[in-house]
């Protein structure tokens, strides 16, 4: 049995959970927005009251591989929808900037152009000096579009300028140093 496809999920009085069993799939609405998860025949959802149980067909490893998937997946939507998701950047070397126009980020980090990335339907995003806050209800989109946005200009070993995560640690490398002659 999964680990973590055993736990049991509990689902908050204002998130309402609704199983389609023709077309295989799961809605969930709550009060920040809706979203749907695609489930695989070989997973069987159990929901009594406001507590959903995921179960697996058989006991294949190619089953037991997505047991403890879905039950993540079904999870970070209930999260999703209730408290929704954010991922804080910030932009640190000297004469680099981020601004925001319409749903637009422009980002001038030591490049001979600026880089224009836009934001995915469902993403919010909020500039503040050199710190970018990126928030939805979709877990992986969040994440996927934090990551897309770090990789214009990883933080570089020597000096840390660079795109990081808030609660990134860069590890500075030494620079080059003077041997002591002998």
């Amino acid at each position: 049995m999964s680990k973590i496809g055993k736990k049991i999920i509990i689902v908050p009085e204002d998130v309402n959970v609704v199983y389609d069993d023709k077309l295989n799939n799961l809605k969930i609405s709550g009060p920040k927005g809706e979203l749907e998860v695609k489930m695989k025949s070989r997973i069987l959802f159990d929901m009594k009251e406001n507590i959903i149980k995921i179960n697996r067909k058989n006991e294949q490893k190619s089953t037991k591989s997505l047991h403890g998937l879905y039950r993540s997946l079904i999870a970070n939507a209930i999260v999703g929808v209730t408290r929704g998701y954010e991922k804080n950047l910030e932009v640190i070397g000297i004469g680099y900037r981020v601004t925001l126009e319409n749903n637009k980020l422009i980002l001038s980090v030591g490049f001979s152009h600026n880089v224009e990335i836009i934001a995915p339907e469902g993403i919010d995003i909020k500039v503040e000096k050199n710190s970018i806050k990126i928030s939805g209800i979709d877990k992986q989109l969040v994440g996927n579009f934090a990551a897309n946005i770090r990789k214009v200009r990883p933080p570089e070993p020597y000096k840390g300028k660079g795109i990081r995560y808030s609660d990134e640690v860069v590890k500075l490398k030494p620079g080059k140093s003077l041997k002591a002659e002998k």
